[in-house]
Protein backbone atom coordinates (compact mmCIF):
# COMPACT_ATOMS: atom_id res chain seq x y z
CA UNK A 1 0.00 0.00 0.00
CA UNK A 2 1.66 3.32 -1.18
CA UNK A 3 0.75 6.68 0.63
CA UNK A 4 -1.22 7.84 -1.87
CA UNK A 5 -3.77 7.36 -3.91
CA UNK A 6 -6.46 9.33 -6.08
CA UNK A 7 -9.10 7.73 -4.91
CA UNK A 8 -9.39 5.59 -2.09
CA UNK A 9 -13.14 3.53 -1.55
CA UNK A 10 -13.54 2.50 1.59
CA UNK A 11 -15.38 -1.25 2.12
CA UNK A 12 -15.20 -4.03 -0.50
CA UNK A 13 -19.39 -4.92 -0.14
CA UNK A 14 -21.29 -4.72 -3.14
CA UNK A 15 -21.14 -0.40 -3.27
CA UNK A 16 -17.37 -0.54 -2.89
CA UNK A 17 -16.30 -3.15 -5.19
CA UNK A 18 -18.43 -1.15 -7.84
CA UNK A 19 -17.26 2.09 -7.06
CA UNK A 20 -13.43 0.68 -7.38
CA UNK A 21 -14.37 -0.86 -10.10
CA UNK A 22 -15.29 1.99 -12.08
CA UNK A 23 -13.16 4.79 -10.34
CA UNK A 24 -9.87 2.76 -11.68
CA UNK A 25 -11.78 1.97 -14.92
CA UNK A 26 -12.31 5.48 -15.24
CA UNK A 27 -8.35 6.34 -14.91
CA UNK A 28 -8.12 7.21 -11.28
CA UNK A 29 -5.32 5.11 -9.14
CA UNK A 30 -7.62 3.75 -6.56
CA UNK A 31 -7.22 1.62 -3.12
CA UNK A 32 -9.87 -0.82 -2.39
CA UNK A 33 -9.58 -1.53 1.28
CA UNK A 34 -11.19 -3.63 3.71
CA UNK A 35 -11.55 -5.16 7.19
CA UNK A 36 -11.51 -9.08 6.28
CA UNK A 37 -10.16 -11.37 5.05
CA UNK A 38 -8.81 -11.60 1.30
CA UNK A 39 -11.67 -14.19 0.21
CA UNK A 40 -14.39 -12.27 2.60
CA UNK A 41 -14.54 -8.97 1.29
CA UNK A 42 -17.45 -7.01 2.32
CA UNK A 43 -18.32 -9.41 4.79
CA UNK A 44 -20.75 -7.65 7.62
CA UNK A 45 -19.94 -9.27 10.58
CA UNK A 46 -18.59 -13.03 12.47
CA UNK A 47 -22.17 -13.87 11.27
CA UNK A 48 -21.85 -13.35 7.41
CA UNK A 49 -23.01 -11.52 4.52
CA UNK A 50 -26.55 -10.50 6.60
CA UNK A 51 -28.91 -10.44 3.70
CA UNK A 52 -31.95 -11.70 1.67
CA UNK A 53 -29.51 -11.81 -0.93
CA UNK A 54 -31.94 -11.07 -3.87
CA UNK A 55 -31.89 -8.23 -6.40
CA UNK A 56 -33.81 -7.21 -9.56
CA UNK A 57 -33.09 -8.02 -12.86
CA UNK A 58 -32.95 -4.60 -14.09
CA UNK A 59 -29.82 -3.84 -11.46
CA UNK A 60 -27.75 -6.41 -12.84
CA UNK A 61 -28.40 -5.18 -16.11
CA UNK A 62 -27.50 -1.86 -15.03
CA UNK A 63 -23.99 -2.85 -14.13
CA UNK A 64 -23.56 -4.64 -17.31
CA UNK A 65 -24.67 -1.32 -19.60
CA UNK A 66 -22.23 0.96 -17.52
CA UNK A 67 -19.13 -0.49 -16.91
CA UNK A 68 -19.20 -3.99 -18.52
CA UNK A 69 -19.46 -6.26 -16.29
CA UNK A 70 -21.59 -9.62 -16.97
CA UNK A 71 -22.68 -12.31 -14.40
CA UNK A 72 -23.87 -15.88 -14.51
CA UNK A 73 -23.84 -18.59 -12.13
CA UNK A 74 -22.49 -19.69 -9.51
CA UNK A 75 -22.43 -16.02 -8.43
CA UNK A 76 -26.01 -15.60 -9.67
CA UNK A 77 -27.01 -18.81 -7.54
CA UNK A 78 -30.86 -18.69 -8.35
CA UNK A 79 -33.21 -16.40 -11.32
CA UNK A 80 -37.09 -15.82 -9.77
CA UNK A 81 -39.29 -14.50 -11.86
CA UNK A 82 -40.73 -11.62 -8.97
CA UNK A 83 -41.25 -10.88 -5.53
CA UNK A 84 -44.82 -11.31 -4.22
CA UNK A 85 -46.34 -9.77 -0.88
CA UNK A 86 -49.06 -11.38 0.62
CA UNK A 87 -51.48 -10.45 3.57
CA UNK A 88 -51.75 -12.06 6.95
CA UNK A 89 -55.05 -13.39 6.14
CA UNK A 90 -53.24 -15.29 2.62
CA UNK A 91 -56.36 -14.06 0.42
CA UNK A 92 -54.33 -11.52 -1.43
CA UNK A 93 -51.24 -11.43 -2.94
CA UNK A 94 -49.55 -9.10 -4.94
CA UNK A 95 -46.25 -8.67 -7.20
CA UNK A 96 -44.35 -5.76 -6.10
CA UNK A 97 -40.97 -6.49 -8.25
CA UNK A 98 -40.30 -7.90 -11.42
CA UNK A 99 -37.29 -10.93 -12.43
CA UNK A 100 -34.53 -10.92 -10.71
CA UNK A 101 -31.65 -13.17 -9.12
CA UNK A 102 -31.38 -14.78 -5.29
CA UNK A 103 -27.62 -14.58 -5.04
CA UNK A 104 -24.93 -16.46 -3.89
CA UNK A 105 -23.64 -13.58 -1.63
CA UNK A 106 -20.01 -14.42 -0.66
CA UNK A 107 -19.24 -15.53 -4.68
CA UNK A 108 -20.65 -12.56 -5.85
CA UNK A 109 -19.29 -10.08 -3.55
CA UNK A 110 -15.57 -12.20 -4.40
CA UNK A 111 -16.56 -11.74 -8.28
CA UNK A 112 -16.78 -8.04 -7.86
CA UNK A 113 -13.78 -7.34 -5.79
CA UNK A 114 -11.55 -9.55 -8.84
CA UNK A 115 -13.36 -6.90 -11.27
CA UNK A 116 -12.40 -4.30 -9.28
CA UNK A 117 -8.71 -6.15 -9.20
CA UNK A 118 -8.56 -6.44 -13.18
CA UNK A 119 -9.87 -3.01 -13.65
CA UNK A 120 -6.82 -2.06 -12.03
CA UNK A 121 -7.42 -1.00 -8.22
CA UNK A 122 -5.29 -2.33 -5.43
CA UNK A 123 -6.76 -4.32 -2.65
CA UNK A 124 -6.22 -3.88 0.64
CA UNK A 125 -7.61 -6.72 3.44
CA UNK A 126 -7.72 -6.85 6.60
CA UNK A 127 -7.03 -2.75 7.51
CA UNK A 128 -9.79 -1.05 9.61
CA UNK A 129 -10.85 1.86 8.38
CA UNK A 130 -11.85 4.51 11.49
CA UNK A 131 -11.76 8.05 10.10
CA UNK A 132 -10.99 10.39 7.73
CA UNK A 133 -8.03 12.47 7.38
CA UNK A 134 -8.82 16.15 7.47
CA UNK A 135 -7.26 19.44 6.02
CA UNK A 136 -9.63 21.87 7.51
CA UNK A 137 -13.12 20.76 6.08
CA UNK A 138 -11.57 18.95 3.29
CA UNK A 139 -11.28 15.43 3.85
CA UNK A 140 -7.83 14.03 2.66
CA UNK A 141 -7.66 10.40 2.97
CA UNK A 142 -8.04 7.43 6.06
CA UNK A 143 -6.25 6.22 9.40
CA UNK A 144 -7.20 3.25 10.70
CA UNK A 145 -5.52 0.03 11.94
CA UNK A 146 -3.66 -2.85 9.97
CA UNK A 147 -4.40 -6.61 11.11
CA UNK A 148 -1.41 -6.01 13.68
CA UNK A 149 -3.63 -2.87 15.62
CA UNK A 150 -0.87 -0.53 14.50
CA UNK A 151 -2.17 2.46 13.10
CA UNK A 152 -2.04 3.28 9.15
CA UNK A 153 -2.73 6.65 7.12
CA UNK A 154 -3.22 7.23 3.65
CA UNK A 155 -4.17 10.16 1.85
CA UNK A 156 -6.38 10.74 -1.20
CA UNK A 157 -7.51 13.05 -3.41
CA UNK A 158 -10.65 11.86 -2.64
CA UNK A 159 -12.72 8.71 -0.40
CA UNK A 160 -15.70 7.02 -0.78
CA UNK A 161 -17.45 5.37 2.15
CA UNK A 162 -19.06 2.52 1.61
CA UNK A 163 -18.32 1.60 5.37
CA UNK A 164 -22.30 0.49 6.16
CA UNK A 165 -24.69 1.98 8.31
CA UNK A 166 -22.20 2.40 11.19
CA UNK A 167 -19.73 4.45 8.96
CA UNK A 168 -16.76 5.87 10.64
CA UNK A 169 -16.05 7.99 8.03
CA UNK A 170 -19.47 9.71 7.97
CA UNK A 171 -19.87 9.66 11.68
CA UNK A 172 -16.50 11.58 11.91
CA UNK A 173 -16.63 14.59 9.37
CA UNK A 174 -16.69 17.86 10.48
CA UNK A 175 -19.89 19.60 11.47
CA UNK A 176 -22.33 20.08 8.67
CA UNK A 177 -25.20 21.15 7.34
CA UNK A 178 -25.22 18.42 4.70
CA UNK A 179 -24.58 14.77 6.03
CA UNK A 180 -26.40 13.55 8.79
CA UNK A 181 -24.00 11.71 10.90
CA UNK A 182 -26.36 9.40 12.82
CA UNK A 183 -29.48 8.17 11.76
CA UNK A 184 -32.65 7.77 13.97
CA UNK A 185 -33.80 4.67 15.32
CA UNK A 186 -37.29 4.78 13.92
CA UNK A 187 -36.02 4.26 10.74
CA UNK A 188 -34.17 1.55 11.30
CA UNK A 189 -35.09 -2.18 11.20
CA UNK A 190 -33.37 -5.28 13.21
CA UNK A 191 -32.98 -8.42 10.71
CA UNK A 192 -32.27 -11.56 10.68
CA UNK A 193 -31.82 -14.82 8.56
CA UNK A 194 -30.91 -18.18 8.27
CA UNK A 195 -29.93 -20.10 5.42
CA UNK A 196 -30.91 -23.48 5.64
CA UNK A 197 -31.47 -27.11 3.56
CA UNK A 198 -35.16 -28.30 4.15
CA UNK A 199 -37.46 -30.82 3.12
CA UNK A 200 -40.47 -29.68 1.77
CA UNK A 201 -43.85 -31.16 3.58
CA UNK A 202 -46.23 -30.94 0.39
CA UNK A 203 -46.60 -27.49 -1.84
CA UNK A 204 -47.89 -24.02 -0.91
CA UNK A 205 -47.03 -21.44 -3.24
CA UNK A 206 -48.22 -19.32 -0.48
CA UNK A 207 -45.28 -20.40 2.23
CA UNK A 208 -42.69 -21.40 -0.65
CA UNK A 209 -42.37 -21.28 -3.93
CA UNK A 210 -39.26 -22.12 -6.04
CA UNK A 211 -39.61 -19.49 -8.44
CA UNK A 212 -41.05 -16.60 -6.49
CA UNK A 213 -39.57 -14.71 -3.04
CA UNK A 214 -42.21 -14.44 -0.87
CA UNK A 215 -43.50 -11.16 1.77
CA UNK A 216 -45.54 -12.30 4.48
CA UNK A 217 -46.87 -9.09 5.66
CA UNK A 218 -47.70 -10.35 9.73
CA UNK A 219 -47.78 -7.54 12.22
CA UNK A 220 -47.87 -10.60 14.82
CA UNK A 221 -45.43 -12.31 13.57
CA UNK A 222 -42.89 -9.44 11.99
CA UNK A 223 -44.09 -6.44 13.58
CA UNK A 224 -43.46 -2.85 11.91
CA UNK A 225 -41.71 -5.27 9.14
CA UNK A 226 -41.79 -8.18 7.47
CA UNK A 227 -40.85 -11.76 7.08
CA UNK A 228 -39.36 -13.32 3.82
CA UNK A 229 -38.84 -16.78 2.47
CA UNK A 230 -36.43 -16.45 -0.57
CA UNK A 231 -35.70 -20.03 -2.61
CA UNK A 232 -32.01 -20.92 -3.07
CA UNK A 233 -30.69 -23.57 -5.38
CA UNK A 234 -32.09 -26.93 -4.90
CA UNK A 235 -33.97 -27.09 -1.34
CA UNK A 236 -32.33 -24.31 0.16
CA UNK A 237 -33.56 -21.05 1.41
CA UNK A 238 -32.93 -17.81 2.96
CA UNK A 239 -35.34 -17.21 5.60
CA UNK A 240 -35.85 -14.65 8.06
CA UNK A 241 -37.68 -11.75 8.91
CA UNK A 242 -37.13 -7.79 10.23
CA UNK A 243 -38.90 -5.93 12.72
CA UNK A 244 -39.44 -2.50 14.64
CA UNK A 245 -38.52 -1.58 17.97
CA UNK A 246 -40.86 0.83 18.90
CA UNK A 247 -43.92 -1.69 17.20
CA UNK A 248 -41.98 -4.90 18.70
CA UNK A 249 -42.24 -3.08 22.17
CA UNK A 250 -45.78 -2.65 21.58
CA UNK A 251 -46.96 -6.28 20.54
CA UNK A 252 -45.06 -7.69 22.99
CA UNK A 253 -46.58 -4.95 26.10
CA UNK A 254 -50.33 -5.81 24.20
CA UNK A 255 -49.44 -9.53 23.76
CA UNK A 256 -47.91 -10.17 26.90
CA UNK A 257 -45.04 -11.84 25.26
CA UNK A 258 -41.12 -11.01 25.48
CA UNK A 259 -39.82 -12.30 21.89
CA UNK A 260 -36.46 -11.08 20.47
CA UNK A 261 -35.75 -10.60 16.39
CA UNK A 262 -34.00 -13.92 17.70
CA UNK A 263 -37.13 -15.95 19.62
CA UNK A 264 -39.68 -14.44 16.21
CA UNK A 265 -37.55 -16.17 13.61
CA UNK A 266 -37.21 -19.16 14.77
CA UNK A 267 -41.47 -18.80 15.19
CA UNK A 268 -41.52 -17.84 11.88
CA UNK A 269 -39.71 -20.78 10.60
CA UNK A 270 -41.82 -23.34 12.94
CA UNK A 271 -45.07 -21.36 11.46
CA UNK A 272 -43.60 -22.36 7.83
CA UNK A 273 -45.77 -25.38 7.03
CA UNK A 274 -43.69 -26.07 3.99
CA UNK A 275 -40.28 -25.62 5.17
CA UNK A 276 -39.56 -28.19 7.61
CA UNK A 277 -36.77 -31.00 8.84
CA UNK A 278 -34.22 -27.72 8.50
CA UNK A 279 -30.50 -28.13 8.97
CA UNK A 280 -28.11 -24.85 8.85
CA UNK A 281 -26.16 -24.66 5.28
CA UNK A 282 -23.33 -23.20 6.85
CA UNK A 283 -21.37 -22.35 3.95
CA UNK A 284 -18.94 -19.90 3.82
CA UNK A 285 -19.76 -19.61 7.89
CA UNK A 286 -22.89 -17.47 6.60
CA UNK A 287 -25.67 -19.98 7.50
CA UNK A 288 -27.57 -17.21 10.50
CA UNK A 289 -26.88 -13.62 10.71
CA UNK A 290 -28.15 -10.35 12.44
CA UNK A 291 -28.03 -6.85 11.48
CA UNK A 292 -29.63 -3.49 11.18
CA UNK A 293 -31.35 -1.46 8.14
CA UNK A 294 -32.16 1.29 7.23
CA UNK A 295 -36.01 1.68 6.16
CA UNK A 296 -35.73 5.64 4.79
CA UNK A 297 -34.90 7.64 2.64
CA UNK A 298 -31.37 8.01 1.36
CA UNK A 299 -29.37 10.55 3.07
CA UNK A 300 -30.66 14.21 1.96
CA UNK A 301 -26.89 14.99 0.79
CA UNK A 302 -24.28 11.99 -0.76
CA UNK A 303 -21.10 14.57 -0.65
CA UNK A 304 -18.97 17.02 1.03
CA UNK A 305 -15.07 18.03 0.49
CA UNK A 306 -13.33 14.94 -1.24
CA UNK A 307 -15.94 12.80 0.01
CA UNK A 308 -18.47 10.90 -1.39
CA UNK A 309 -21.07 7.56 0.67
CA UNK A 310 -22.67 4.91 -1.42
CA UNK A 311 -24.72 1.96 -0.29
CA UNK A 312 -25.68 1.65 3.43
CA UNK A 313 -23.37 4.00 4.59
CA UNK A 314 -25.78 6.61 3.27
CA UNK A 315 -29.21 4.82 4.00
CA UNK A 316 -29.55 3.25 0.71
CA UNK A 317 -31.98 0.39 1.03
CA UNK A 318 -35.06 0.78 -0.24
CA UNK A 319 -37.76 2.07 2.72
CA UNK A 320 -40.14 -0.32 1.90
CA UNK A 321 -38.57 -3.79 0.86
CA UNK A 322 -35.35 -2.95 3.00
CA UNK A 323 -33.41 -4.18 -0.27
CA UNK A 324 -30.09 -2.78 -0.36
CA UNK A 325 -27.85 -4.53 -2.97
CA UNK A 326 -29.76 -2.82 -6.19
CA UNK A 327 -29.28 0.83 -4.39
CA UNK A 328 -25.74 -0.28 -3.57
CA UNK A 329 -25.25 -1.52 -7.29
CA UNK A 330 -26.28 1.79 -8.66
CA UNK A 331 -24.42 4.29 -6.38
CA UNK A 332 -21.46 2.55 -6.69
CA UNK A 333 -20.98 3.09 -10.02
CA UNK A 334 -21.98 6.41 -10.16
CA UNK A 335 -19.73 7.41 -7.23
CA UNK A 336 -16.83 6.11 -8.87
CA UNK A 337 -17.38 7.35 -12.23
CA UNK A 338 -17.76 10.59 -10.74
CA UNK A 339 -14.58 10.55 -8.53
CA UNK A 340 -12.68 9.39 -11.52
CA UNK A 341 -13.86 12.59 -13.52
CA UNK A 342 -13.49 14.72 -10.34
CA UNK A 343 -9.30 13.77 -10.26
CA UNK A 344 -9.20 14.41 -13.76
CA UNK A 345 -10.35 17.72 -13.58
CA UNK A 346 -8.65 18.45 -10.65
CA UNK A 347 -11.91 19.51 -8.55
CA UNK A 348 -12.56 17.66 -5.25
CA UNK A 349 -14.62 20.08 -3.64
CA UNK A 350 -18.38 19.44 -2.89
CA UNK A 351 -19.51 22.25 -5.49
CA UNK A 352 -18.15 19.65 -8.29
CA UNK A 353 -19.25 16.46 -6.60
CA UNK A 354 -22.39 17.61 -6.26
CA UNK A 355 -23.66 16.08 -9.78
CA UNK A 356 -23.32 12.81 -7.70
CA UNK A 357 -26.60 13.85 -5.55
CA UNK A 358 -28.03 14.47 -9.11
CA UNK A 359 -27.39 11.41 -10.71
CA UNK A 360 -28.50 9.52 -8.18
CA UNK A 361 -31.21 11.20 -7.33
CA UNK A 362 -32.68 10.92 -10.89
CA UNK A 363 -31.60 7.62 -11.52
CA UNK A 364 -33.04 5.93 -8.41
CA UNK A 365 -33.46 8.27 -5.09
CA UNK A 366 -35.96 10.40 -6.31
CA UNK A 367 -38.82 7.74 -5.52
CA UNK A 368 -38.18 6.95 -1.72
CA UNK A 369 -39.00 9.82 -0.10
CA UNK A 370 -42.71 8.33 -1.04
CA UNK A 371 -41.90 5.00 -0.06
CA UNK A 372 -40.56 5.94 2.82
CA UNK A 373 -44.00 8.01 3.55
CA UNK A 374 -45.98 4.32 2.71
CA UNK A 375 -43.65 2.50 5.13
CA UNK A 376 -44.74 4.93 8.03
CA UNK A 377 -48.33 4.33 6.68
CA UNK A 378 -48.30 0.18 6.80
CA UNK A 379 -46.60 0.48 10.27
CA UNK A 380 -50.00 2.32 11.61
CA UNK A 381 -52.05 -0.59 10.51
CA UNK A 382 -53.02 -3.92 12.22
CA UNK A 383 -53.21 -7.08 10.47
CA UNK A 384 -57.38 -6.97 10.02
CA UNK A 385 -56.37 -3.20 8.52
CA UNK A 386 -53.55 -4.52 5.98
CA UNK A 387 -55.90 -7.72 4.95
CA UNK A 388 -58.64 -5.25 4.08
CA UNK A 389 -56.38 -2.40 2.81
CA UNK A 390 -55.21 -5.25 0.54
CA UNK A 391 -58.78 -6.04 -0.33
CA UNK A 392 -60.40 -3.00 -1.13
CA UNK A 393 -57.99 -0.20 -1.37
CA UNK A 394 -55.66 -0.53 -4.15
CA UNK A 395 -55.93 -2.42 -7.11
CA UNK A 396 -53.32 -4.53 -7.94
CA UNK A 397 -52.29 -2.12 -10.58
CA UNK A 398 -52.16 0.51 -7.96
CA UNK A 399 -50.40 -1.45 -5.73
CA UNK A 400 -47.42 -2.77 -8.23
CA UNK A 401 -47.35 1.37 -9.21
CA UNK A 402 -46.67 2.57 -5.46
CA UNK A 403 -44.25 -0.49 -5.10
CA UNK A 404 -42.27 1.08 -7.99
CA UNK A 405 -42.08 4.54 -6.34
CA UNK A 406 -45.18 4.90 -8.86
CA UNK A 407 -48.04 7.64 -7.71
CA UNK A 408 -51.42 6.42 -8.47
CA UNK A 409 -54.80 8.26 -8.79
CA UNK A 410 -56.75 7.55 -5.77
CA UNK A 411 -59.62 9.50 -4.58
CA UNK A 412 -62.31 9.95 -2.08
CA UNK A 413 -64.81 9.34 -4.84
CA UNK A 414 -63.44 6.04 -5.76
CA UNK A 415 -64.19 4.72 -1.99
CA UNK A 416 -67.66 4.74 -3.38
CA UNK A 417 -66.73 1.56 -5.52
CA UNK A 418 -65.19 0.15 -2.39
CA UNK A 419 -66.93 -1.84 0.43
CA UNK A 420 -65.85 0.48 3.50
CA UNK A 421 -67.48 -1.51 6.36
CA UNK A 422 -66.85 0.23 9.78
CA UNK A 423 -65.25 3.45 10.60
CA UNK A 424 -61.48 2.01 11.32
CA UNK A 425 -61.48 0.80 7.55
CA UNK A 426 -63.46 4.14 6.61
CA UNK A 427 -60.54 6.24 8.51
CA UNK A 428 -57.81 3.99 7.14
CA UNK A 429 -58.41 4.86 3.30
CA UNK A 430 -58.51 8.86 4.68
CA UNK A 431 -55.17 8.20 5.98
CA UNK A 432 -54.33 6.14 2.68
CA UNK A 433 -55.60 8.81 0.57
CA UNK A 434 -53.25 11.84 2.80
CA UNK A 435 -50.16 9.13 2.13
CA UNK A 436 -50.82 9.35 -1.63
CA UNK A 437 -51.17 13.16 -1.53
CA UNK A 438 -47.88 13.35 0.48
CA UNK A 439 -45.94 10.81 -1.94
CA UNK A 440 -46.69 12.74 -4.66
CA UNK A 441 -45.59 15.84 -2.97
CA UNK A 442 -42.32 14.67 -1.61
CA UNK A 443 -41.77 12.92 -5.09
CA UNK A 444 -41.89 16.17 -6.41
CA UNK A 445 -39.78 17.74 -3.68
CA UNK A 446 -37.35 15.68 -5.49
CA UNK A 447 -37.57 16.49 -8.78
CA UNK A 448 -36.86 19.62 -8.06
CA UNK A 449 -33.93 18.36 -5.71
CA UNK A 450 -31.47 21.32 -5.79
CA UNK A 451 -28.90 22.00 -8.59
CA UNK A 452 -26.47 23.28 -6.55
CA UNK A 453 -24.88 23.82 -2.59
CA UNK A 454 -26.38 26.98 -2.43
CA UNK A 455 -30.08 26.49 -2.42
CA UNK A 456 -29.89 22.53 -0.23
CA UNK A 457 -31.00 24.27 3.35
CA UNK A 458 -33.87 25.97 2.45
CA UNK A 459 -34.97 22.41 0.30
CA UNK A 460 -33.61 19.98 3.24
CA UNK A 461 -35.76 21.57 6.08
CA UNK A 462 -38.65 21.74 3.90
CA UNK A 463 -38.43 18.14 2.90
CA UNK A 464 -37.65 16.82 6.70
CA UNK A 465 -40.32 18.95 8.07
CA UNK A 466 -42.62 17.51 5.97
CA UNK A 467 -41.41 13.78 6.85
CA UNK A 468 -41.55 14.93 10.85
CA UNK A 469 -45.32 15.74 10.25
CA UNK A 470 -46.06 12.58 8.34
CA UNK A 471 -44.24 10.61 11.68
CA UNK A 472 -45.88 12.71 13.82
CA UNK A 473 -49.59 11.53 12.43
CA UNK A 474 -49.24 7.92 11.96
CA UNK A 475 -47.35 6.23 15.06
CA UNK A 476 -46.63 2.34 15.38
CA UNK A 477 -49.63 0.47 15.95
CA UNK A 478 -49.15 -3.57 15.06
CA UNK A 479 -51.88 -4.78 17.21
Amino acid sequence: MEKSYDVIVAGAGIAGSLAAAAAAKGGAKTLLLDRNTPVEPGKKTNWGWVCGDAVAKSHIDYIHKEIGISFGEPELELKVDGVFAISPDFKNKIQFDGEGYVLDRPKFGNKIRDIAIKMGAEYVNAHEVEGPLLEGNQVVGVFGRDHNKEQFKVNAKLVIDTLGIASTLRRKLPPNEFIQKDISIDDIESTGRYIVDFEPTGTDPDYYDAKNCLIHLNQELAPGGYGWVFPKRGNKVNIGLGVEKHSLDIRNAKLSKKDTLHSLIDQYIEWNPIVKNTKMNNEHNNAKGYWSVTVRRQLDCLVYNGYLGAGDSMAMPNPISAGGIGPAMVAGVQAGQVAAEAVANKRTDMEYLWKYNLMYNQSYGNKTAGLEVFRIYLQSLNNELINYGMAHFLTKEEAIQISYGQIPEITMGSAMTKVLHGVSNINAFRNLLFVVKEMKKLTEMYNNYPKDVAHFSAWSAAVNAEMAMVKEKFKPNPI
